[in-house]
């Protein structure tokens, strides 16, 4: 019997000829200054272009927005022809591919933006660390470091970060991407004003959920009307609640936010989990089922059994795998044929080379390798 992963679907207008997914994926390569995207960036994306959809790293709606060096952007010229040559080599691979777009908020330094604070919903310290490296460290060996306590973004502020996000999505698509995910997940901007915990304002966009929310739905709403709900995805992570994020709404949050998506007809949601098969995972996939009837991508540590049980559940429609897409340009021929996989190497996750990024073999490579 064929797995589903195997099984096309489509996404907005896209036919898609699996189900596996690539995620976005932090590697800090973009060429300095500016966050440029490059050729190598544009390898790497290729080989990876017989996954059922790419969804390229996160990337910053403006300078405002960069929490992470040597992230790449997509507001300015340089950028949107660095990503235009992303976009040209998968689409000549016969790939589909969207592009992650961010505001990191609070989990940001002062570095990012000279010297002024990161903002965020409210004036609470990020409990985590961001990684950044030197100013004139353009090899990315950087490391963690602790992010400052934010300064609270005033209520008519908010309407230019709305802006920002429609016009990056503007920006994306005039560099050939299908389409846009807005990053509403892992304690980034969009995220910070859905947690109780982090969102302790007293205006509209703080309080009750539907204040919470209200930001989300605002930039789904400016990003839908300038390039339509067909090219839009949107990721939560309602499981997620590390680094100061457990708020005790998340889930029902989270549960709305699909429904109110659901309403204004976006092309997935895109969740990821703990990595795990426990209850409470199985529940919110089964809530955000009911909620959003649209196609449904999960990520979280999945192989290929564990993948193939999700999809037979229902619950979601494709499985994002994400290391393994890191080591294995052709992950889903591998997964089809139940080739071995290569391991991932940590140490050049973030910056560097292309050692790490695009070196790591095809099985046909490695088997046409002389013994």
């Amino acid at each position: 019997m064929t797995s589903p992963l195997f099984q096309p679907t489509r996404i907005g207008d896209l036919t898609l000829p699996n189900r596996i997914v690539m995620p976005p994926l932090t590697r800090a390569r973009a060429a300095q200054p500016g966050n440029v995207p490059t050729a190598m960036n544009a390898a790497y994306y290729a080989q990876r272009a017989s996954a059922g959809l790419i969804i390229a790293e996160a990337t910053d709606i403006s300078a405002d927005a960069k929490g992470y060096s040597l992230t790449p952007g997509v507001h300015s010229a340089a950028q949107i022809a660095g990503w235009r040559l992303v976009t040209e080599a998968v689409h000549r691979r016969g790939g589909r591919i969207f592009l992650q777009i961010w505001h990191c908020g609070r989990m940001s330094h002062a570095d990012f933006h000279d010297g002024a604070l990161p903002v965020a919903p409210s004036a609470v310290a990020f409990a985590g660390q961001i990684w950044k490296a030197g100013a004139d460290d353009h090899r990315g060996q950087g490391g963690m470091v602790a992010c400052p306590t934010p300064r609270a973004l005033e209520t008519a502020e908010i309407a230019g970060i709305v802006a920002d996000f429609r016009q990056a999505a503007l920006n994306a698509i005039e560099a050939g991407f299908d389409g846009v995910e807005i990053h509403a997940a892992n304690g980034y901007l969009i995220d910070q004003f859905l947690r109780s915990t982090s969102n302790q304002r007293g205006d509209q966009y703080g309080g009750s959920r539907e204040n919470r929310l209200r930001f989300l739905l605002e930039v789904t709403d400016a990003v839908t009307s300038a390039i339509g709900a067909a090219r839009t995805g949107v990721r939560l992570s309602p499981c997620n609640r590390a680094n100061g994020m457990d708020c005790p709404d998340s889930i029902p949050t989270a549960v709305e936010a699909a429904a109110r998506l659901a309403e204004r007809g976006v092309a997935y949601l895109h969740t990821n989990e703990p990595g795990d098969d426990s209850p409470e995972a199985t529940q919110v996939r089964q809530q955000l089922r009911a909620a959003f009837p649209g196609p449904i991508i999960v990520a979280g540590g999945y192989t290929r059994e564990r993948a193939d049980a999700v999809l037979a559940s229902g619950d979601v429609d494709l499985v994002a795998f994400g290391k393994l897409f890191i080591a294995n340009p052709d992950l889903p021929a591998r997964l089809q044929h139940g080739w071995p996989l290569n391991t991932p190497e940590p140490a050049t996750f973030f910056g560097g080379d292309a050692r790490g990024y695009i070196d790591y073999p095809t099985h046909t490579a490695t088997e046409e390798q002389p013994a």
